[in-house]
């Protein structure tokens, strides 16, 4: 039996993601060791790998075939741009991508005025803005602070996740406009797809199940 392959977000969501692994029977033992150099972890037993990339890294490895299966947000699937298999949201991390900025700057989204709009997901801001809104606008990538960048005048507006809104509020920023709602969603490769169908539609199946069960 060949290995399944998992690539997950490293951070918060692997951590939620193996929780919920564990809740249907898929354990990793070797993954709880905090000291382990290991970059590949593996259940001989369940025939399966795990492996934690950087968020931006996960649909990569899963369009290559390098993993079968990744989990990672809905706003990195959106900026990548991969070719892949979307087959579940996991109703884990939930937020929403938004334009934000100070109040005055809603006129200026309104009349549909050129104005620069700052962002860590440039592929995301320009398919809204100009395929959505129609709006010519100038995309500026900043990897830091996004909120930063109206207050010291590099920008109009942001585009950028919010979750509860108080940095933005902190800051004299408002959101202006809602792209999406944001969750953590499972990938699946193409290939794997067809290869693994019978292994990955029965954990697909396992995880609704519990998932409808904890919503009820």
């Amino acid at each position: 039996m060949r290995y399944l392959t998992f690539a997950l977000a490293k951070g918060r969501l692997a951590k939620d993601s193996l929780a919920m692994f564990e809740k249907i029977g898929i354990t990793c033992e070797e993954m709880k060791d905090k000291g382990s150099r290991k970059l590949i972890f593996t259940n001989e037993e369940l025939g399966m790998r795990f492996f934690l990339a950087k968020a931006s890294d996960v649909p990569t490895y899963v369009e290559y075939g390098a993993a079968d299966i990744g989990i990672v947000g809905k706003d990195t699937l959106l900026e990548e741009g991969r070719k892949l298999y979307e087959v579940m949201n996991l109703g884990m991390g939930n937020c929403r991508m938004c334009v934000c900025g100070p109040k005055s700057a809603q006129e200026l989204l309104k009349h549909h005025e050129m104005i620069r709009v700052a962002t860590k997901y440039p592929a995301i801001a320009k398919d809204y803005f100009y395929n959505k809104k129609h709006q010519t606008v100038e995309i500026i990538k900043l990897n830091g602070s996004i909120e930063l960048a109206p207050i010291v005048g590099l920008s109009e507006v942001i585009v950028d996740i919010v979750e509860t809104g108080a940095t933005l509020r902190e800051n004299g920023l408002d959101v202006l406009e809602e792209i999406c709602p944001l969750s953590a969603r499972m990938v699946v490769n193409q290939v794997s797809m067809k290869r693994e169908n019978d292994r990955i539609t029965k954990l697909i199946h396992d995880l609704r199940t519990l998932l409808q069960e904890e919503n009820q």
